[in-house]
């Protein structure tokens, strides 16, 4: 609950009431909440005459990182002392579907740095350089992974699946530039070639996979020096 020194009117940033002039992470999470709850979610859920059904409609958030983290913490319920270790990474679309009539996520919680989320992030060749710190810690990422993957949505992986999603998040000459540099592809290219051809390995599989080839591959990365 630390808050900055409070601006007067000689800050760059200044702006009058109501405006604030300092606020810690929960001042900035009451008021994204309040937001969510005075006008998201009315017009997710409850305004009439739109031209899409509320069972149809979809609201997309663009805001700053600690706005974003807000309403995570919000939605998936963690602990404030958890808050700071929400990862939002830059310009990666996360995914929260609700019920309509208790107004909560529907999909179940996966593991992340914070606790369990319900968010889902979505991966593709645009978006995936941006996020490679993120396969560390599994779960959204991993998932999002496994989802991109998962052509025959049957819940499992095979080796070809694993081949042609990597194809995929290559498929732009701008994503071959960075792929040299993008841990994601990297561990997702390790668990191919370790798989057998007739090989088909289910999500808990693919996270144990993707979080020991993380380790090994940067493990070698801090052992050698590369030029």
């Amino acid at each position: 609950n630390g808050k900055p020194p409070p601006m007067d009117e000689t800050h760059e940033y200044y702006q009058p009431q109501p405006a604030p002039l300092t606020e810690s992470l929960a001042d900035c999470q009451r008021r994204a909440v309040q937001c969510w709850e005075d006008s998201i979610a009315k017009a997710l859920f409850d305004e009439e005459d739109l031209p899409i059904p509320a069972d149809d409609r979809t609201i997309m958030v663009v805001a700053h990182a600690n706005t974003i983290r807000a309403l995570m913490a919000h939605f998936d319920h963690v602990e404030e002392s958890q808050v700071p270790k929400l990862f939002v990474p830059n310009s990666v679309p996360i995914v929260y579907n609700f019920d309509r009539q208790t107004r909560m996520p529907v999909e179940e919680k996966l593991d992340a740095q914070a606790g369990g989320s319900h968010a889902r992030w979505v991966l593709s060749a645009e978006n995936h350089h941006k996020i490679r710190e993120a396969i560390q810690g599994g779960g959204m990422l991993t998932r999002a992974l496994f989802d991109a993957m998962d052509t025959k949505r049957d819940g499992q992986l095979c080796r070809a699946e694993l081949e042609n999603g990597i194809q995929e998040l290559l498929k732009d000459e701008h994503a071959r530039q960075i792929s040299k540099d993008c841990i994601v592809v990297d561990v997702a290219k390790k668990c191919a070639f370790e798989m057998a051809p007739d090989e088909f390995i289910s999500f808990g599989e693919f996270e144990r996979r993707t979080k020991l080839a993380y380790q090994e591959m940067t493990t070698l990365d801090m052992e050698y020096d590369w030029p």
